[in-house]
């Protein structure tokens, strides 16, 4: 994410945020069965972690986990978690071959702008472990614009977002969808698929 305004809310709004979304980890469905799904001890990525509580759920499960956020106020709420190990670091600091049982990138690819998002999903699909489980949360709908707050979205309908993730090589096996009051305030829909590779 290269967003200067949106990188500057979530730093100045990164204890709000660490305050809405505290309890919904654990009563989050779709981390349940991404955990469910690796094998035990895997190692995992979560990409945009924000204030960490994904990740802490999935060390809490014994995975090793690996967190990416390119806001230093949130890795610094996400490293406070025992298990997590969080780093400065965005969708282009994706590298490498072969790494992750599992990637889980939930609603934080939403913020890539559409022509980057083709080669981000390249790279994960690539980093991904043969077999390994990816998550990706989106809001769906169709263009891309500002929140009430400034943070930049892109959106994308269900069969964009499959013929995307298909385009790299992926699988989807799972989709959910819903609708859900977010940061700013406004109710919005989303979908959540799983793939596999």
């Amino acid at each position: 994410m290269s967003d200067a305004e949106t990188l500057k809310v979530y730093a100045a709004k990164a204890q709000d945020y660490a305050s809405m979304v505290t309890d919904k980890a654990a009563k989050n469905p779709q981390l349940a069965a991404f955990i469910a799904a690796l094998p035990e001890g895997g190692h995992v990525l979560d990409l945009g972690c924000g204030p960490g509580n994904s990740a802490a759920e999935m060390a809490r499960a014994g995975l090793q986990v690996t967190a990416f956020d390119p806001v230093p106020e949130m890795v610094a709420l996400a490293g406070q978690y025992p298990g997590v190990r969080a780093r400065l670091a965005g969708f282009d600091d994706v590298t490498g071959h072969d790494l992750y049982d599992g990637i889980w990138a939930n609603f934080s690819l939403l913020h890539a702008p559409r022509a980057d998002m083709p080669r981000h999903l390249d790279a994960i699909a690539a980093a991904l472990k043969p077999g390994g489980r990816f998550h990706i949360g989106m809001k769906t709908g169709r263009g891309a614009q500002r929140d009430p707050i400034g943070r930049l979205y892109t959106y994308y309908t269900d069969a964009e977002l499959t013929g995307l993730l298909e385009d790299v090589g992926l699988t989807v096996t799972e989709r959910t969808t819903g609708r859900e009051k977010g940061l700013d305030g406004v109710e919005a829909d989303w979908i959540c698929l799983a793939a596999h590779g």
